[in-house]
Formats: C-alpha cells, structure tokens, sequence
C-alpha cells in the first residue's frame, strides 16, 4: 500500500476546543458571534499543531481578552457536519470566573461582540441543539467530576 492509499483511509476530523466558564451562581458564559446568528462558548478551531487545552486557552485569549487558567476536559463530542464533515471537540472547565475576571473581559469585536451569563435552563433557547447537548453534558460531567465522550452530542459508553 502506497503513502497516499494509508492517508486516505486514516479519518481527518476538523477539531475545535472551547471552555465553560461560570459565574459565582452556576451560571455559564456564553459569547455572541459577529459571523452568524445564535450564542457559542468561547472557543474555536485548533490551528495545526496546537493541543486542543493550547487552541481553548488561545481562543479565549482572542475572544474575550483573558488568560484564566484552563482546567480539565470534561467532554470529547465527536459531531460529523452535513456540510463541513467529521469534527472532534473538545469542552474544557474554565471554572468559576471571579468578578475581578469578568471585569478584564474585552470582546475581540471582530468574532465575538458580546458576552452574558446564562442558566442552564435557557441554554436550549440560546444554543444550536447540537451545542446545547454538549453543552449540557459538559455541566453534568463537571458537577460529577468525570469526561463524558458523546457523539452528535449524545452519550455514549460508561460516562455518558
């Protein structure tokens, strides 16, 4: 078998990171992209070479304009796109951000132009479904302190 037959058969997922972050009531940050319609949590596509904990805490550096420390993973999705095909993401616990953090939070306004706390309840509202069960799973893993692995958002196997 030739170089090329091997990469052709080996899967080639876009990836992408992002972070949870909270407030001091459990609320859960969520930023307002400029490029399309709809909430997201800070985070994005991982650059070649980047680990996904590199491209999260890079992504939200650009977004939001801070520099918390990034925790652990709490959930690996593995979420194929009609359009755009197979993606791996990543959700990381940013934790709870203290309201001397919250305050040096400054919008990138070019992807991002504005940012607000949410309940858990209002996420489903707020969030394309598929996010929203990510979402929403990566809440449960943190208050249960495990990593969930989903596909399309769902669980799968022991953990989810």
């Amino acid at each position: 078998m030739s170089d090329s037959e091997v990469h052709e058969a080996v899967g080639r997922p876009r990836t992408a990171a992002g972070v949870l972050f909270f407030d001091e009531v459990g609320r859960v940050l969520l930023v307002r992209p400029t490029y399309k319609p709809g909430w997201e949590i800070p985070g994005g596509y991982l650059h070649p070479g980047e680990t996904p904990s590199e491209g999260a805490a890079r992504e939200v550096r650009e977004e939001i304009g801070i520099t918390p420390p990034i925790g652990r993973l709490l959930v690996a999705d593995w979420a194929p796109h009609p359009a755009e095909g197979d993606k791996l993401l990543f959700v990381f616990d940013g934790g709870v951000l203290p309201a001397d953090e919250r305050a040096r939070i400054v919008l990138d306004g070019v992807e991002v132009d504005r940012f607000a706390f949410h309940r858990a309840d209002q996420i489903d509202g707020l969030l394309i479904p598929r996010l929203a069960r990510r979402v929403h799973a990566a809440i449960g893993a943190r208050a249960r302190s495990v990593t969930v692995y989903l596909e399309n958002g769902v669980g799968f196997g022991v953990g989810g």
